[in-house]
């Protein structure tokens, strides 16, 4: 599976911003997980994946921090492109957060 990370017009990657900002344990927990769906894809069972709204699906999984959500699109059936991510913190996904991940898939689609 290949996957690509969203960037704003700008060129800048806000998931790349997140990532920065997290502890060493949890950083490598992201790259546990994005190496894992690189080489296993959607049969990757270290994650959840859910279906969330249109072609809008979500991954969820721990670390020692806690829990993370990345929001993604399927381009094909190889490419799968991370249009959102943050720290879970609730079990109901924030509505900013959903809306924010639905106007990134809309433009990553066009």
């Amino acid at each position: 599976m290949r996957i690509g990370l969203y960037k704003t017009p700008s060129g800048r990657s806000p998931i790349e911003d997140f990532l920065e900002g997290l502890s060493k344990a949890d950083q490598a927990g992201f790259v546990e997980v994005y190496q894992g769906i690189k080489e296993h894809g959607l049969k990757y069972n270290e994650v959840t994946f859910r279906h969330l709204d249109g072609k809008l699906w979500e991954i969820k999984f721990s670390t020692e921090g806690g829990g993370f959500w990345v929001a993604y699109v399927l381009i094909d059936k190889d490419e799968m492109f991370w249009l959102h991510v943050f720290r879970k913190t609730t079990q109901k996904t924030p509505k900013k957060d959903l809306e924010l991940a639905l106007k990134r898939m809309k433009e990553v689609l066009k």
